[in-house]
């Protein structure tokens, strides 16, 4: 039989030596073939780069000509460079370095310099600066964008939310990370980061507490200022934030994405799905680590038109990273079982990489029970919108969603039991409210006019809350007064100052009428408020589907006190994820690369590339 002609390129770097094995001449490595050169493809790719490209590159040598000439036939290299675009340059170097967090040593690296060479030799060769240069440029824009801040800061009239969160970097220093969030004037969340500060000390409740308070002080925001702090379930830092509430008022709300993490955690404990689990992560790292597995698995995901996505492998401090592996899993299941039945890749007695049939069938329940789950914590973790009043929503949709799961098998139902009870455990007093205490979460549905009928609570509830609401229309209202009327005296335009004759020819009666006067005064005001509240409360609530905060910005006018009330507790996150993010920026910034920075260039550094863009 005549042997098929072979018209690929990559038969220049393979032999046939078998049957069904070949042999790349460059590295001597034997491969399976049955007929398909794909695997011979990857193996080029993973292995020789230089050889894989059969189009361009016949030699390294031969490549180093064609991307010089190519380079040199796209760039029309500048013949001078003035100061002032030798600034520009620089200023667009250290942005960079910034903005994607690469080292500052990066500008001492050859390949860099290469690069800047072939861009603007008279640049390189009279202006780049050293890394020593960069860093002080970096200080100097650290200094600038830092009173950018504070400037943006102290002109914002209402309250601000923190997040808080401590984190650990690789070269075992810690870490409090603090952002703060607010609504501006035209009712945009917006937030900044405060400090990544380095902490010497132990992570009791009163120190974090004090660093709390420094941050504060460094950015002139009095304690009066916060409304709330969002953080996680550690013990340090509610003890910090017990303290907090008690010395300045600050209202403590546990993270919720903490919160869900804590209740999938303890469901997933289960001991059928611990194993079901433990032995999917072992598949995935097979398939990480195995180029042949790997490579096999892309052949079959071709030949059964399935999705060419890699594995997920979970991460342990993020739950809904399970439900990503365990999702990427199900799609790819019949590839992998495919993969994993052929010889060449799984030896005979070695097939305990695959699943069980049983465990397969888990995995599909686990997805069904935990989208929920992944839909809440994607919600509540956004940013540009509106989350705490949506909060107790959230919870009721889930608890729901959770309690409809038809689940068959014993550890299904095991899983939808402990989900259940944990949400129950957690956010049972999620609806609580007196007088006594505010509750941020209820407050804040109530000013979202999707919510504000406050159907969830109970008649005597609704009408305790909307009391409570109409109390602190009633003190926002007079605190506008009393600075009114501060403003005014300053600019000379409040009442006229009485003369010493004035006051001694004023009756009693003179007296008594203007205190009746003022009086009379802040009754009618006061009715004002009332009426303000009580015509929102008796609105329709909106549809879910609409923005509260451009509802609001549109509806202003109609209710000035209920508004400012409104951006007090509508910036408020349900999540502490903004400073979680700061230690994921931070994580980059402090690799392994540069775990020997300093911590006052970690703090510095991680600033600037989370409040760049900002201000």
């Amino acid at each position: 039989m005549a042997t098929r002609q072979r018209n690929s390129k990559v038969w220049e770097h393979f032999d046939q030596t078998k049957e069904k094995k070949v042999q790349c001449k460059i590295c001597k490595m034997e491969l399976a073939f049955h007929g398909s050169t794909t695997a011979m493809h990857e193996h080029l790719k993973r292995k020789h780069v230089v050889a894989s490209d059969d189009e361009v590159v016949q030699s390294s040598r031969t490549a180093k000509k064609i991307r010089s000439s190519s380079m040199d036939d796209f760039v029309t290299k500048p013949t001078t460079c003035t100061p002032r675009q030798a600034d520009v340059l620089t200023e667009s170097i250290l942005n960079m370095l910034v903005t994607d967090m690469r080292p500052l040593s990066m500008v001492d690296d050859q390949g860099f310099k290469e690069m800047i060479k072939q861009f603007n030799p008279y640049y390189h060769d009279n202006y780049l600066p050293g890394r020593s240069h960069f860093t002080k440029l970096m200080e100097k824009k650290y200094d600038a964008t830092f009173e950018k801040v504070k400037q943006t800061l102290g002109g914002v009239k209402g309250f601000f939310t923190l997040t808080a969160d401590v984190w650990t970097s690789r070269a075992t220093e810690a870490y409090l990370g603090v952002s703060c969030h607010f609504l501006s004037e035209d009712w945009k969340m917006k937030s900044f980061i405060l400090d990544t500060m380095p902490l010497e000390e132990r992570h009791t409740g009163a120190n974090i507490m004090t660093w709390m308070e420094e941050v504060l002080t460094k950015f002139d925001i009095l304690p009066a200022k916060i409304k709330a702090v969002v953080h996680d379930s550690g013990s340090n830092m509610v003890a910090a934030m017990r303290l907090l509430e008690e010395k300045h008022g600050w209202a403590s709300i546990r993270c919720a994405g903490h919160t869900l993490q804590l209740i999938v955690n303890t469901a997933l404990k289960e001991t059928t799905i611990s194993r079901a689990l433990g032995a999917a992560r072992q598949l995935v790292e097979h398939f990480k680590r195995s180029e042949l597995a790997s490579t096999r698995l892309k052949m079959k995901q071709e030949q059964m038109n399935v999705k060419k996505n890699t594995l997920i492998q979970d991460v342990s401090t993020r739950w809904n990273s399970t439900f990503h592996m365990i999702e990427r899993l199900l799609e790819q299941r019949w590839p992998l079982t495919a993969t994993l039945s052929d010889p060449e890749v799984t030896p005979r007695g070695k097939h305990y990489f695959d699943l069980k049939p049983e465990q397969w069938v888990l995995l599909e329940e686990l997805k069904q029970g935990l989208a929920p789950f992944e839909t809440a914590t994607v919600y509540l973790s956004g940013q540009k919108y509106t989350t705490v009043s949506g909060l107790r929503q959230v919870v009721k949709g889930l608890t729901r969603a959770v309690h409809q799961s038809q689940l068959e098998t014993s550890s299904g139902k095991s899983f939808i039991a402990s989900a259940e009870k944990g949400i129950t455990q957690r956010w049972g007093s999620i609806c609580t409210f007196s007088a006594d205490k505010e509750n941020p979460v209820i407050l804040a549905a109530a000013l979202d006019p999707r919510y504000r009928k406050l159907t969830f609570l109970a008649p005597e509830d609704v009408i305790r809350v909307q009391g409570t609401v109409e109390v602190l229309a009633v003190k926002e209202a007079n605190a506008g007064t009393h600075e009114h009327a501060k403003v005014q005296t300053a600019n000379g335009s409040g009442r006229t100052e009485k003369t010493a004759l004035d006051n001694l020819l004023e009756s009693d009666t003179d007296s008594q009428g203007d205190n009746e006067e003022e009086a009379s005064k802040e009754d009618q005001d006061v009715q004002v408020v009332r009426s303000e509240v009580q015509l929102y409360f008796k609105e329709a609530t909106v549809s879910k589907k609409d923005d509260p905060l451009k509802w609001w910005s549109e509806n202003e006018g109609r209710f000035p006190t209920l508004s400012k009330l409104a951006k007090s507790f509508l910036c408020i996150p349900a999540t502490a994820t903004p400073s979680e993010r700061i230690f994921s920026t931070a994580g980059n910034i402090c690799s392994q690369k540069r775990a020997s920075l300093s911590a006052e260039h970690v703090e510095k550094l991680t600033f600037l590339a989370m409040n760049n863009n900002l201000v």
